[in-house]
């Protein structure tokens, strides 16, 4: 039993506290995914504008924030000490919702500033993720650590939303948050409890200087630069898929609720999978080819959605074959951008280009779901679904006059500029 545990988790006390407490929150968090709109739709008679203005307000924080909570973050002593304060003000603000549906005082517009500050807290803590990630494992161990993260992640999208489910049905939309509460509370114990040598913060240089010295490093930095590019072409139309895929597939492809979500079930599955060949690949290939590979095979497969028709003999293996392979090519993917930014970015920047990056990759997927739904409207379903395919495929062309082809492992940490 002992050598079924990996090395890292097993010898290492600290990035385990870490890597426990981000699976139990992550498991945690796909209670909320499911249970917020519950609420919101059974409970509060909440519209499609109201459901969307609930999403929009989840997702704002990472548009407005970013930048400013990387800069605020680099200049703090203990990024550590900052995720424990944001889990514990996320619990906080989650436990609101039970007691007020309680007191039967419980309205949309607390929903509204609920989702807002969850995901403002959230900002901060992912922009302080990436500089404890790095004090905990060792350089050559960066692929293994964000593997196991990644597969807690996909792991949680195979059983998070049955535990979501059940947890609905038993105790309930309202009462079911507890749960995530509670999760949020067990990650910062589990946070609490690291002891890591973090980077010295950053010193103040002028404020608009520090707000700007994220993006200053991603555009001087070929690497950086290539996989952003990338990463927002793929996200941009990815999104636009996404958006359409349930309406597609029940409407175009006739695929019932349960056949549909059977399929996505499959894709969950190879997002496990992905994160267990991920590091295998790197070192058989080498670092740079398999990230690039992983920029194909991440959107290449969703060619097959449009592309399917007949019977649902034939549509919905299609489906679920894309998604499964997809799922692989995703966490790849996600894997190896991980870990090449715990490489290459250095200690005093790592929030602020993590707030940077995070303006682009989380601001293009509103507008590509937004762009998806109104090309959609107008040229229909099927060739709509194509261009997103083809249009993510093409992030890959970001890559191609990079350096990235050239790596065999991790680079070099750059110099902070």
């Amino acid at each position: 039993m002992r050598r079924l545990v990996p090395p890292l988790l097993r010898t290492n006390p600290g990035f385990r506290s870490f890597w426990t407490g981000q699976t139990i929150s992550l498991f945690g968090d796909q209670v909320t995914l499911l249970a917020v709109p519950l609420l919101a739709v059974v409970s509060l008679d909440a519209g499609a504008a109201q459901m969307g203005l609930l999403t929009a307000a989840g997702m704002a924080p990472n548009l407005l924030f970013s930048v400013h909570a990387g800069a605020w973050a680099d200049r703090r002593p203990s990024r550590r000490r900052l995720m424990v304060a944001t889990d514990v003000g996320r619990a906080a603000l989650l436990a609101t919702i039970p007691v007020a549906a309680a007191l039967g005082l419980l309205t949309l517009a607390q929903l509204y500033v609920v989702a807002f500050a969850v995901g403002s807290l959230g900002v901060l803590f992912f922009v302080s993720y990436n500089t404890l990630f790095v004090s905990l494992v060792e350089r050559d161990e960066y692929i293994d650590a964000s593997s196991l993260l990644n597969g807690s992640r996909a792991l949680s999208l195979v059983g998070g939303n049955g535990i979501a489910g059940i947890l609905v049905q038993v105790l309930t939309a309202p009462g079911a948050l507890l749960f995530d509460a509670a999760s949020y509370l067990l990650s910062a114990s589990f946070l609490r409890r690291i002891s890591a040598a973090e980077p010295e913060p950053a010193e103040p240089h002028g404020e608009p200087g520090r707000r700007a010295a994220g993006r200053r490093f991603i555009a001087r930095t070929p690497l950086m630069r290539a996989c952003l590019g990338a990463s927002a072409t793929l996200n941009l139309f990815n999104a636009a898929f996404f958006a359409l895929l349930v309406l597609y597939a029940t409407e175009e492809l006739g695929i019932g609720a349960a056949a549909l979500g059977l399929a996505l079930g499959v894709g969950a599955l190879g997002s496990v999978l992905g994160t267990l060949i991920a590091g295998r690949l790197s070192r058989r290939i080498g670092f740079g080819h398999a990230l690039i590979l992983a920029f194909v095979l991440s959107p290449a497969p969703l060619l097959l959605v449009p592309a399917a028709g007949g019977s649902n003999l034939v549509t919905i293996p299609m489906v679920a074959v894309a998604e499964f392979l997809s799922g692989i090519g995703m966490m790849i993917l996600d894997v190896g951008l991980g870990a090449l930014f715990a490489a290459l970015i250095p200690d005093q920047l790592r929030s602020r280009v993590s707030g940077a990056y995070m303006l682009v990759n989380y601001g293009v997927r509103p507008v590509g779901a937004l762009g998806g739904g109104l090309l959609a409207a107008t040229i229909g379903l099927r060739p709509t679904l194509w261009i997103a395919a083809v249009g993510a495929l093409a992030g890959v062309l970001w890559l191609l006059p990079s350096p990235l082809s050239q790596l065999r492992v991790l680079p070099p940490r750059a110099l902070a500029r």
